[in-house]
């Protein structure tokens, strides 16, 4: 299993489930269209991405189903829609890759994980195929023997 690509200015948030539910395959990292209040409330971490996927309509892609919970000293003045549609900021050759491979059958275009880049917000999106249920129970698998593997390392390491 590849290791985990940190972030080094801070993650906000990360999809744990698409990475159980696809093959992950390419990775892609987007800007994103925020409100000020938005802004606010990821600063304290306030967002879930578990039903978030990314739609592409007319040569753009949108962000559905991620949920910013408004914090209650921020968005005092405006009416604030914590599951609003979000626009994602690619150039049109990653448009036009993602577009051409979510036609093929079984890619999704899904969202893995929002997280700080200087300043900015940013969105690592990645294309995936869903994976089957005797494919999870395989990962799994894979994933408790490794983790029994590392502990009899670690015990190995501690009679020496």
């Amino acid at each position: 299993m590849a290791k985990q690509k940190k972030h080094p200015t801070g993650t906000i948030a990360q999809n744990k489930k698409a990475r159980h539910d696809y093959f992950i395959e390419h990775r892609f990292e987007a800007g994103l269209v925020l409100a000020g209040w938005e802004v606010k409330s990821l600063r304290a971490s306030k967002l879930q991405l578990v039903d978030s996927y990314v739609l592409l309509k007319d040569g753009e892609a949108w962000l559905l189903g991620s949920h910013i919970t408004p914090l209650t000293a921020a968005s005092t003045h405006v009416i604030a829609d914590p599951v609003r549609t979000r626009k994602l900021l690619l150039n049109a050759r990653e448009l036009e890759k993602l577009a051409a491979a979510v036609q093929q059958k079984g890619y999704a275009c899904i969202c893995l994980s929002w997280y700080w880049s200087k300043h900015l917000v940013k969105c690592e999106i990645a294309l995936g195929k869903g994976k089957k249920e005797y494919d999870k129970r395989d990962t799994e698998r894979e994933r408790d023997s490794d983790r029994e593997l590392q502990r009899a390392v670690r015990n190995k390491g501690k009679e020496d």
